[in-house]
């Protein structure tokens, strides 16, 4: 079963009202996200998903349900990246811990309608172009074995090209003026929170080149590409706060990111010889990013015994 436009409709309604209640009254007012609040908001944003999950499965059958729960996860997984640019971009503009929910939640937003739009145009480009399938599969096997084998540069903001943009063209304020990302001084000034907004938004459309044809290799339904990837980043935010000065801890996590990516892209090429079932993909998914998160606990642990 294809998602009727009442289906779109109502998600989007949904969506719009969810933001709209995060930023005009859970957090109204700007304040630090404490870890039992992040706690608290990510274990909503996953039960929401599964809810999710479970509605499709019985209104659109088990197959769309499981499709959405392998491609949410996959989403989930890979957005953990942005967590550490996230922190990198706070931590050089100094932008205080209480302003930090208000440029993420604008950041998502753009994520959002930027993703959206790249769904619709990738998947555009794959009904017209069934071959390049192979070309995204390839892509994410390069993509999987450069994160495993090249070391990661370091965010260098000072010479980063956007904000070398952002200084030759947009008059900024050194700064920062609440929660406003632009002020009126001397005419309009843009404050570190809209150069951190920027730069924010830039990095997702980057992880998104990897985030989105992962998905494709999941499914080409545009409703659970779509829905799954709007749940990934709608948790985002609280899994930011929640994690963001531990991710540290979990030094097999990348190599797990790399071991999934790679083997998405081996299910997306072999798509016209064997596709492999949905559960066990699902399955395979979970054992990856399971595993990765297991022996990074217990190489925590072995360290602290020492």
């Amino acid at each position: 079963m294809e998602a009727t436009p009442f289906f779109w409709i109502v998600f989007n309604v949904l969506v719009a009202g969810m933001l709209w209640l995060d930023l005009r009254v859970f957090h109204k007012e700007a304040h630090v996200v404490a870890s039992r609040e992040a706690l608290k908001w990510s274990l909503v944003w996953v039960m929401m998903a599964l809810v999710f999950a479970t509605s499709l499965y019985f209104f659109m059958g088990p197959e769309k349900g499981l499709e959405f729960l392998a491609g949410y996860v996959v989403e989930k997984s890979l957005s953990i990246d942005n967590i550490f640019v996230f922190s990198v971009i706070f931590q050089s503009l100094s932008i205080p811990l209480k302003y930090q929910h208000r440029v993420l939640f604008w950041g998502i937003f753009g994520a959002l309608v930027c993703r959206g739009l790249m769904i619709w145009f990738g998947l555009g480009l794959i009904a017209h172009f069934h071959a390049i399938l192979y070309l995204l599969g390839a892509f994410l096997i390069f993509t999987g074995l450069k994160i495993f084998w090249i070391p990661e540069k370091p965010l260098n903001l000072e010479t980063h090209p956007i904000i070398l943009f952002l200084q030759r063209f947009v008059p900024l304020t050194p700064t920062i003026e609440g929660q406003q990302l632009w002020v009126r001084t001397k005419g309009w000034q843009a404050t570190p929170l809209f150069v951190a907004l920027v730069l924010i938004e830039c990095s997702d459309i980057l992880f998104a080149v990897d985030s989105i044809p992962a998905i494709f290799a999941i499914t080409l339904d545009p409703f659970i590409v779509y829905t799954s990837n709007v749940f990934a980043i709608l948790g985002l935010r609280s899994l930011y706060f929640l994690l963001a000065n531990a991710l540290t801890r979990f030094i097999y996590l990348k190599s797990a990111i790399s071991v999934l990516l790679c083997f998405v892209g081996i299910k997306m090429v072999m798509v016209d010889i064997y596709k492999i079932p949905t559960e066990w993909s699902l399955l395979m998914i979970l054992l990856i990013l399971g595993g990765g998160i297991l022996l990074s606990y217990r190489q925590g642990d072995q360290n602290c015994r020492k």
